[in-house]
C-alpha cells in the first residue's frame, strides 16, 4: 500500500478535513495519540492516525506524532504492545509494530518530500525492522511476538506476516534515499513472501479459527504479496463470507458484527487488485456509521442495526476511512 495526498473529491472533502479534525482533537501535547479520550495507545493504530494526518496535510502533527514514538522506543528496537499515557500497560512485543514504523514514516515523506527528517528517522526505522527481523524463522516466517519475559511465541498470523513484507518493502526505499544498503531486508522480504504464498500452514499455529478472521483473508492483498489473478481469486472466494450487503466487511466469522475499520482496509484491498466498483460500494455502505463530530462508529451488529461496541468511536477508525477516500480519489484522479 502506497498513498500520496491529493485531491480529494468534493462530496468526501468535508469528510475527509473532519475525520482528520477528529484524530487532531484527540492527539495528546506529547504528539501521542490514543484511541480516544483517555485510551490507550498502540505502535500500529496509532501510526495508521500519522499516516492519515499526513495525507491530509496536518504533516506538524504527524511528525509530532512520530518524534514520541521515537522516544518510546526500547533499546531492542520494539515497543510495548500498549501504553495509558506515557506509561506502558501491555508488555508484548509485536514484530508487526516494531516493522510498520517504517510504513508511516515512508508516507511522511511521500507527503513532506522531507530528506531530513527521514534521515533523522532512519536510527528508529532501522531498529524496528531488526527486531522483526530477529524473530524470522528459516522458514521464512515471522513469529508474532515476544512476552512480558522476551518468550518468542511459537508461531506467526498471516495478516500481521503481510503487513510486515509491505514494511520491509518501505523499510528497503527508505534506506535507500537515506544511502544505505540492506540486502539483507530483501533476503529476508522473499523469504517471507514465499512462505505467505506457498507455506500458508505456518501461520495456522494459533489455531485454525484464526482463518475466521477478515484480516486473515484480505491482508495478503492488501499489502502487495498476492497481486493480479492470485490476488482477485483469493478476494473473491472470501467475498460472500465476509461482506454483508448494505453494510460492509464482519471482523469475524463467528459474529454478526461489520466494522468500519476492516471495510477500508478491504477498500484497499480491492484497489490493489483494481475492483473499483466494489471499492466504491463498500465506501458508500460505511458512511452509515459516521457521526456528526467527524468520528466514524467502530461497527454494528447486523441484522439488529445495532451500533456496536456501543458510543465506541476510535481515532484509528477515522483514519481507516481516511485512506479509503485517499486511494480511492487516486483512482478518480488518473480516469479525469
Amino acid at each position: 500500500m502506497e498513498l500520496r495526498p491529493r485531491e480529494i473529491p468534493e462530496r468526501y472533502r468535508e469528510l475527509v478535513d473532519r475525520a482528520a479534525d477528529f484524530i487532531g482533537r484527540h492527539q495528546l501535547p506529547s504528539g501521542a495519540i490514543p484511541y480516544n479520550e483517555g485510551g490507550i495507545i498502540d505502535p500500529w493504530d496509532y501510526v495508521e492516525c500519522a499516516i492519515a494526518l499526513d495525507l491530509c496535510g496536518r504533516f506538524d502533527r504527524a511528525a509530532s506524532a512520530y518524534l514520541w514514538l521515537r522516544e518510546k522506543q526500547n533499546p531492542d528496537g520494539s515497543w510495548y504492545y500498549t501504553y495509558q499515557g506515557e506509561q506502558p500497560q501491555i508488555l508484548t512485543k509485536d514484530t508487526n509494530h516494531s516493522s510498520y514504523i517504517a510504513t508511516g514514516i515512508w508516507h511522511h515523506y511521500l507527503a513532506t518530500q522531507e530528506v531530513g527528517f527521514l534521515r533523522e528517522m532512519w536510527p528508529m526505522v532501522e531498529g524496528g525492522i531488526r527486531f522483526a527481523l530477529e524473530l524470522q524463522q528459516p522458514t521464512g516466517d515471522i513469529y508474532w511476538a515476544l512476552d512480558a519475559d522476551d518468550r518468542a511465541w511459537p508461531g506467526g498470523l498471516l495478516s500481521a506476516s503481510s503487513c510486515i513484507w509491505g514494511s520491509l518493502i518501505n523499510g528497503l526505499k527508505i534506506a535507500r534515499v537515506v544511502g544505505f544498503d540492506r540486502p539483507e531486508w530483501h533476503k529476508a522480504s522473499m523469504r517471507l513472501a514465499e512462505a505467505i504464498r506457498q507455506r500458508p500452514h505456518l501461520f495456522d499455529r494459533f489455531g485454525e479459527n484464526i482463518r475466521g478472521y477478515a484480516m486473515h483473508w484480505y491482508y495478503p492483498v492488501l499489502s502487495g504479496v498476492l497481486q493480479g489473478k492470485e490476488g482477485r481469486e483469493r478476494i473473491l472466494q472470501g467475498w460472500s463470507n465476509f461482506v454483508v450487503p448494505g453494510w460492509g466487511c464482519k471482523c469475524s466469522l463467528d459474529q454478526p458484527w461489520v466494522t468500519v475499520a476492516e471495510t477500508c482496509e478491504l477498500i484497499l484491498a480491492l484497489r490493489n487488485i483494481g475492483e473499483w466498483e466494489r471499492a466504491e460500494m463498500l465506501l458508500e455502505w460505511i458512511m452509515q456509521l459516521k457521526d456528526k463530530d467527524g468520528g466514524f462508529w467502530m461497527g454494528i451488529r447486523v441484522p439488529e442495526q445495532i451500533i456496536w461496541p456501543p458510543d465506541e468511536k476510535t481515532t484509528w477508525t477515522a483514519a481507516a476511512v481516511i485512506l479509503a477516500v485517499v486511494a480511492l480519489a487516486e483512482v478518480e484522479g488518473r480516469t479525469r
